[in-house]
């Protein structure tokens, strides 16, 4: 195991005892793993409470928003490290990329530009990317929370 991974696995278990802390608080059920994915630290909550999620991901944003504060208090420095609930994040990818896609059918068949609908910035580097792949071109408007992705010809 590399300096690296070993690391990430250490802010994951500082955000994993938080976790569970805060679950035990909330007397809430999940079971909490710890990786490494992507190059970061992941956090996954297993549980059948849709609260964790809470409408449109919030709840889950603030989760990792705090994950990542617990990184830093503990560490010093800045934790790229994502916290998922139920799967939540791997289900919103595959929403995401089907929205792209239909962006880019409706781009290339009209040659107008499309405007998505807000998105946070891991949402919408997701859709760049995926436009990227496609040979068009992306950008993002507008400020948070109302920052969008517009898809355009090249």
């Amino acid at each position: 195991m590399s300096d690296n991974q070993a690391s990430l696995l250490a802010e994951g278990d500082l955000v994993a005892d938080y976790l569970e802390e805060l679950l035990d608080i909330a007397d809430l059920d999940g079971d909490i793993e710890n990786s490494v994915a992507e190059g970061r630290a992941l956090v996954a909550i297993d549980t059948d409470s849709e609260l964790l999620v809470g409408k449109n991901g919030e709840v889950l944003e603030a989760l990792q928003e705090l994950a990542r504060l617990v990184v830093m208090t503990e560490t010093g420095h800045r934790s790229r490290i994502m916290v998922d609930v139920a799967g939540y994040r791997e289900k919103r990818r595959a929403e995401l990329i089907a929205m792209a896609k239909d962006a880019i059918a409706e781009v290339q068949e009209t040659g107008d530009p499309v405007r998505l609908m807000p998105l946070n910035a891991f949402e919408r580097k997701i859709v760049h990317d995926e436009v990227a792949a496609a040979g068009l071109v992306s950008e993002s408007e507008g400020e948070p929370p109302n920052r969008r992705v517009v898809v355009q010809k090249a």
